[in-house]
């Protein structure tokens, strides 16, 4: 799909504008540490508020101060871009700040003293975190290179969200904008109705992509070859080691916190492909995934901290493609807010209806049988 001419830039010495903010990305797992020192000084139980504030208030703010960046690298520069290491060691060095995170507050979940409020922010700290490490595994889980594939599973751990691994390459990304994708959410569907067929609708297709992927070899799926099992055996030993270090009362910690997680990943599902459709060729298959089928974002702060997630289109059109390197198209349909700012939106069905509907009918000239429609709407 071709890119608008002028926002690709001549290639020439050309540098990376971003370069400098690429960093920020790893600030997240970094909050409750912040988090942590308020409390201890005092601070009292808002402190473990502080890193929810910070990504779902002090971050859309400074989207909307920043505005929108949609300089594209020119196509000469995509392979030294490619193959600059800097970007791929802030995807790698989000995982040890990401665990240093969890046992930090496992530890302060396990003290005396924690209020009601204090544990309620807490689990959303953390939560928060790992819900956006699987924004990191999606990066990596991505590449053919096996470290960054085993990589990602490190980084699902913690939610126990290894099945993603499978679900999103070979099941999401080939039925994107369909009525058979669990995770393509569809016009007039809240969040809350598509949740459950999201969580459960993609467990059960990655365990039926992953043994089938098996059975047709003659082999058998219960084999630590099988990527859901494997990474479903990451979170066991992950929870068993911290259930050794602080007790069995760090389970339900650790159960909330990977719900606050997954659903975090959900919504983002939720607002990435809202009503949008891939049509019927003559010969009766779905049309080629293109930039129409998911609503992208050029806010330049969120997409420095989610690896420029929102340029979605692209990565649907280009998996391989690394974050670096994505382009902005002309003809996806735009966010009116960065991913920050819509998934609060999202939380509140009659406040995302009112901003969304109508964009997705505007997307399709009017045509409301174009469009991927919940059947109770």
């Amino acid at each position: 799909m071709a890119v608008d001419a002028d926002r690709t830039v001549e290639p020439g010495a050309w540098q990376d504008p971003r370069r400098p903010l690429w960093p920020l990305a790893l600030l997240v797992p970094t909050l409750p540490f912040v988090g942590f020192a308020l409390w201890r000084t005092g601070g009292g139980a808002w402190a473990w508020w502080f890193t929810p504030i910070v990504v779902f208030g002090l971050i859309p703010v400074l989207d909307l101060l920043r505005g929108d960046d949609r300089q594209n690298p020119p196509e000469e520069a995509v392979p030294r871009l490619s193959a600059d290491g800097y970007y791929r060691w802030l995807t790698y060095l989000y995982l040890p700040a990401q665990y240093a995170a969890l046992v930090l507050c496992c530890s302060v979940w396990t003290r005396d003293g924690l209020s009601m409020a204090g544990a309620a922010g807490l689990v959303a700290t953390v939560g928060v975190v790992n819900g956006i490490a699987i924004n990191t595994a999606h990066e990596l889980g991505h590449k053919r290179e096996r470290v960054e594939r085993w990589l990602s599973k490190v980084a699902l751990a913690p939610t126990g969200y290894g099945h993603f691994y499978v679900e999103h390459n070979r099941g999401h990304h080939v039925r994107v904008a369909t009525r058979e994708d669990p995770a393509s959410s569809r016009l007039g569907e809240s969040f809350w109705a598509f949740w459950p067929r999201t969580v459960f609708g993609s467990l059960r297709s990655a365990w039926r992509l992953e043994t089938s992927r098996f059975r047709v070899r003659g082999r058998s799926p219960w084999t630590h070859r099988n990527d859901v099992l494997n990474a479903w055996a990451m979170t066991l030993v992950l929870y068993a080691a911290l259930t050794v270090t602080f007790g069995p009362g760090v389970l339900p910690f650790l159960a909330l916190q990977a719900v606050v997680g997954f659903s975090l990943l959900e919504v983002v599902n939720y607002l990435e492909h809202y009503g949008l459709a891939r049509q019927r060729t003559v010969a009766g298959r779905y049309e080629k995934v293109d930039p129409r089928h998911s609503w992208n974002s050029d806010r330049t702060v969120t997409n420095v901290f989610l690896f420029q997630l929102q340029r979605h289109s692209d990565h649907h059109a280009n998996p391989l493609r690394r974050y670096q390197t994505l382009r902005s198209f002309d003809a996806a349909p735009r966010l009116p807010a960065g991913y920050a700012t819509m998934v609060v939106v999202a939380l509140v069905p009659p406040l995302w209806r009112r901003v969304m509907d109508h964009r997705v009918l505007a997307h399709y000239d009017g045509d409301r049988t174009r469009a991927n429609v919940h059947r109770r709407s």
